[in-house]
């Protein structure tokens, strides 16, 4: 992703990877410690090529997103923000692709902007109602900056642990740490009711009309399956499950070529 700027959205800079031509699709990141819309789509962007317009932004309280005066994060913060920077942006209709927290924010923006909104993905989502705080949840969001509490995050994310190498330990280190100050506001304990915060009523969910591919892995720890994502069948109008097999909370790191293929079939199934 080659064009990082900075949009001001209601008053406050939002930091995004701009990346392509073509329809929009907004990427939005999860929650873990360190992470940045950049970091989190940047490899799978690259390989889907320039067809798209794929903008990354950094949630508020992440990366060089900084939270507004007076404001933690949380969902509505989130979801206001994404839909404010794509209307800074002139862009008047977009797919959102979302991962684990971003994927609820995802179907929060698929329910309240359904003009603009055409397609939604959510990846290892959060947002579904009941959904509890899993323990490698918890442990994710208190994970301490520093090479002790990467090297942990990672190994929960992934089912292959191959993928937690020392180089890998070593760029989220730095990224927690870059990020420390503003990123122990969001999630303090007890945490449970940050999980309540990113949950979505049943309501919401039904007032989505937009298509919606749910994408999972079938040993994800962190935001388990049968908690996650199934209870979302349920309230969903227009919806279909992919799950990955010997797959942990991070699908477009530990199935890349399978997940990317999904992906472009889904965004635009014309080109296919």
């Amino acid at each position: 992703m080659t064009t990082p700027r900075t949009v001001t959205v209601d008053g406050s800079p939002v930091h995004v990877f701009d990346s392509g031509v073509g329809p929009a699709v907004l990427m939005l990141h999860g929650s873990g410690p360190g992470t940045t819309g950049s970091g989190a789509w940047a490899a799978t962007a690259q390989a889907l090529g320039p067809s798209w317009r794929m903008l990354a932004p950094d949630h508020a309280g992440f990366g060089g997103t900084p939270a507004p005066a007076g404001s933690r994060g949380g969902l509505r913060l989130w979801t206001r923000q994404a839909a404010g920077l794509m209307d800074a942006l002139g862009i008047e209709h977009y797919a959102v692709v979302g991962h684990s927290m971003g994927g609820a924010v995802a179907l929060a923006l698929a329910a309240a902007y359904p003009r603009q909104v055409t397609r939604v993905v959510a990846v290892s989502t959060m947002g579904a109602p009941g959904a509890p705080l899993s323990a490698d949840l918890d442990a994710l969001w208190a994970a301490p900056a520093g090479p002790v509490g990467a090297r942990d995050m990672l190994s929960r994310l992934f089912l292959d642990q191959t993928l937690v190498t020392d180089e890998a330990v070593a760029a989220r280190a730095d990224a927690m740490r870059a990020g420390a100050a503003a990123y122990a506001a969001l999630f303090p304990p007890p945490r449970a009711r940050w999980v309540d915060d990113l949950t979505l009523g049943a309501r919401t969910l039904a007032a989505i009309r937009a298509p919606v591919l749910l994408v999972h892995g079938a040993d994800d720890r962190v935001t388990p399956l049968a908690t996650a994502t199934r209870p979302l069948l349920d309230h969903l109008a227009d919806v279909r499950l992919h799950v990955f097999g010997r797959c942990g909370h991070v699908p477009a790191i530990e199935h890349p070529h399978e997940f990317r293929h999904l992906l472009s079939c889904f965004l635009n199934p014309d080109r296919t």
